[in-house]
Formats: C-alpha cells, sequence, structure tokens
C-alpha cells in the first residue's frame, strides 16, 4: 500500500457556499479527513499547512511547501498531493517543478466550484490527484497539475476561465496524460529542466504587460535598488511600443534584468522583427528572451534564478533555455 502525502493550503476546494450564495473559508477543509473515496488502497496522511485564498498565496509560502514536500521525502512517503485555490495554482505548481528533485510523484488539484455546490469538483479533482500520486508511471514526470480528468505539466498549464471546470488548459502543447479507469495514462513526455534547491526568496521580481501606446512610465516607477528583475510581457512574438525603449534601457543600465515573454496566449516568443521596438532590437539592446512560458511562470522562474544567486551568463542560460 503506498503512503500518500496530502497537503492542503486553502481555497476553494476547501470553501463553502454561505445562506447568501458567498463563497467563503472554511474552519475546517471539508475533503481534509475523506477517505472514503480510497476504499482502503492508499495510506493518506493529511497536513493542513495553511488555508488561504489563492491570491494570498506568496513565494515565501511557496517555500514552506517546498521544504515540507522534502521533509516528506526524506520519510519516504511515495507521493504527495497538494490541494490549492486555483487563481494563482499555476505558479505555485512551476515554483515547485523549478525547486523540488524530481524523485516522488508531486500533483497539485483544486476546484472551480466549493464544495456545498451543486457539481462540487473539489473532491473528485482530490481523488484523481491521489491516484496520479499513487501511479508507478508518474515518477519522474515533474509537479503535474490534475484538474478535470487531465493531467498537465506545472511549466506550461494555465488558467483559462474564470468559473468553468476544464479551465486548466496547456496552450500550444496539450495535456500529457489523463485519469482513466483509476489510473493516470501518459501520452506524452516533459523535456526535464534544472532544479534549483533553494532556501531563500528575492524579492522585486516584477511583471509588466505591453499595451498599444505605451511609454516608459511604469519601468521608471520601478527602476530603483528594490527591484531585482523583471518580465515584460511584449506584443506578438515579442515587441513593444518604440516610447517604451529609453526607459527598458535605463533599467538594463542599472544591471536589472529584463525578461521577455509574449502576452499571446498560443505560441512562443521570438526575435523575428527588426524595427524600432522589434524582438531583434530588444535582444541588441540586452533583453533575456524566453519561449513558451507565460508572463507569470517566466517571473516565477526568474524569481527563482535570483533566489538562486544567477547572474549574467548564467541567468541568461537558465532564463532563454526554451525546454525549461
Amino acid at each position: 500500500m503506498k503512503t500518500i502525502l496530502a497537503i492542503h493550503t486553502g481555497g476553494t476546494i476547501s470553501m463553502s457556499q454561505n445562506e447568501k450564495g458567498e463563497v467563503v473559508p472554511n474552519d475546517e477543509n471539508p475533503i481534509a479527513e475523506e477517505q472514503v473515496i480510497l476504499k482502503g488502497q492508499i495510506n493518506l496522511i493529511t497536513d493542513e499547512m495553511f488555508n488561504l485564498p489563492s491570491p494570498h498565496v506568496t513565494p515565501e509560502v511557496m517555500l514552506k511547501i517546498k521544504q515540507r514536500i522534502m521533509k516528506a521525502i526524506d520519510d519516504g512517503v511515495d507521493g504527495v498531493v497538494i490541494t490549492h485555490g486555483t487563481d494563482t495554482l499555476e505558479e505555485t505548481a512551476y515554483f515547485l517543478d523549478l525547486t523540488l528533485p524530481n524523485t516522488i510523484p508531486v500533483v497539485v488539484t483544486g476546484a472551480m466550484r466549493s464544495s456545498n455546490e451543486i457539481g462540487s469538483d473539489g473532491l473528485y479533482n482530490f481523488r484523481n490527484a491521489i491516484l496520479v500520486a499513487a501511479t508507478d508511471e508518474s515518477y519522474g514526470k515533474g509537479v503535474v497539475v490534475v484538474m478535470n480528468d487531465e493531467i498537465h505539466t506545472a511549466r506550461y498549464v494555465t488558467k483559462t476561465h474564470t468559473t468553468n471546470v476544464a479551465t486548466f488548459r496547456t496552450p500550444t502543447f496539450g495535456p500529457i496524460g489523463i485519469v482513466t479507469q483509476n489510473k493516470a495514462k501518459y501520452f506524452q513526455e516533459l523535456i526535464q529542466t534544472e532544479v534549483c534547491d533553494i532556501n531563500q526568496v528575492v524579492e522585486g521580481v516584477y511583471l509588466i504587460k505591453a499595451y498599444a501606446g505605451m511609454d516608459g512610465t511604469l519601468f521608471d516607477a520601478i527602476n530603483n535598488d528594490n527591484t531585482k528583475g523583471l518580465v515584460l510581457e511584449g506584443l506578438g512574438a515579442g515587441n513593444v511600443p518604440p516610447q517604451t525603449l529609453p526607459a527598458i534601457q535605463r533599467l538594463l543600465d542599472n544591471h536589472i534584468p529584463i525578461v521577455l515573454v509574449s502576452r499571446c496566449y498560443n505560441g512562443v516568443a521570438q526575435d523575428i522583427y527588426d524595427y524600432e521596438g522589434g524582438g531583434i532590437q530588444l535582444m541588441k539592446m540586452g533583453t533575456i528572451l524566453c519561449q513558451g512560458l507565460n508572463g507569470q511562470k517566466a517571473r516565477i522562474k526568474l524569481l527563482v534564478g535570483l533566489s538562486d544567486n544567477m547572474s549574467g551568463d548564467e541567468l541568461r542560460e537558465f532564463m532563454g533555455n526554451a525546454i525549461s
């Protein structure tokens, strides 16, 4: 019988509707002690670490979850499931993917409907996440997200709908597997990435989204000693309005790394346009092109790299590697 650690952190999966129809946190997690779904086949250990709506989750909270999982690995558990609010679930999952050794299965799940709503998906997703964590084929897959019968990589999955139970999708690449007949079935492999065993997280890593007519105001606002790095969601393949260029250059002159991704839902950022503000010029200025990640994921990766004391060419290689 496999031993699975369930770490509960809060979110809709642990909430209920009140008499007004408002979704609110519970004093006690309604699924935390649920055992009937396992039918005596799995030894489930429960740790209610947090009771936080996911907008309250910070990198410091993510680090504590990582440290708890490292202890569980040392204690010999066979897999870990984390329940989490969906708003920042993808960021926590990717943080863990970047900072945990790729040994035992680590599965993150949540819910789009609270525990007492009609059609609640929390208990179902929780059960599936446990099944995935207990499946032998889940070893070596990195951190995965299990929602709505699909298995997604933490690296590429993102929340795509505000309320739909099928909200978690992997643009461009799709899920790597499904949950069927009470087990995980995989159809793709994720190329492995470097792991950063960090024990602290830096502050001052920001995310700015480009828009039509943008100027340098936002860039100048964060150009100070407290800023450690910036992710820029560029237009299209990775371009910006020309009015932003002087302020971007001032950040680079102050040795603040700027990582460029696309604000597009599908595709990858590329340096293919050679005009003022185009990706080719941004690369010549010294920005780092990060392919395949959305803005929030690239920010997590930059934060982890900086927290691991990376700089210069090492950081550029870490962020610029299209497969990690």
